[in-house]
């Protein structure tokens, strides 16, 4: 018997309202398990209290996350990405996202040094690097224990590992750049293995070059235009691309 079931089209999918609709993403379910995800070129900062749409950041965010996903998955790292449908969008596997994320800080700066004065300087050097939780509500992220989430139901010790495997191989890919934090969404699939459900790109992370110039959202909390962070994040993509920014295949 032949099946005749067709995959819905991805403009027919996206012709309909979003099953979820969040700052920085819209996601529409499919019957298979998978969904669409369609980045928003929103840019946030709550710090700086700074909320604007710049539609040049859209493609490029995908373009960084599409390689950063590549590069994972060589690596044994799990992800949701299947493919790219087009400009600012994606398939996925679909998994419920936690309500909290997990960040990698390799550097004391930020909501480090600003919720805890005095403890590290700026700049301080993490080694081994720190992973810790917030719980995501609006206005601002907040830090959650990890006793929580193990109550929760959270297997905290796997997403730890994940988190410092992540390190690990965006720091050698983007090496001699250096990353000093990134954020990610974790969640656990079927068989328990964690996965990385959350975009990765410099909307999410902090990059500098070798200089100390900042190469990821920095940029816009501090006063750069569209035109600005779409150039430096274009060239930062083509360094990527040309293998400058670490080891080759």
């Amino acid at each position: 018997m032949t099946d005749t079931t067709q995959t819905p089209r991805p403009a027919d999918v996206k012709s309909r309202e979003p099953d979820v609709r969040g700052r920085s993403k819209r996601l529409w379910w499919n019957e298979d398990g998978t969904c669409l995800v369609e980045l928003v070129p929103s840019l946030r900062s709550f710090t700086y209290d700074r909320d604007e749409m710049f539609d040049g950041t859209g493609p490029l965010r995908l373009d960084f996350y599409e390689l950063a996903a590549q590069r994972l998955a060589r690596a044994g790292v799990r992800t949701a990405f299947r493919r790219r449908v087009d400009a600012i969008t994606y398939e996925a596997d679909y998994l419920p996202a936690p309500p909290f994320e997990v960040i990698v800080k390799n550097i004391a700066t930020g909501s480090t040094v600003r919720k805890y004065p005095g403890l590290f300087p700026e700049g301080h050097r993490f080694d081994p690097p720190v992973v810790k939780y917030d719980f995501r509500v609006d206005p601002e992220d907040q830090p959650i224990a990890e006793d929580y989430l193990r109550a929760y139901g959270v297997p905290v010790e796997a997403f730890h590992e994940t988190a410092l495997r992540c390190n690990t191989v965006l720091r050698d890919w983007l090496s001699p750049l250096d990353l000093w934090d990134f954020c990610l969404v974790l969640a656990t699939g079927p068989d328990g293995t964690p996965v990385v459900i959350s975009e990765v790109s410099p909307d999410c992370m902090r990059l500098r070059d070798q200089a100390g110039r900042p190469l990821d959202k920095d940029l816009f909390r501090a006063g750069a235009d569209e035109q600005d962070i779409v150039e430096r994040w274009t060239a930062l993509l083509a360094q990527v691309r040309a293998g400058a920014a670490g080891p080759g295949e």
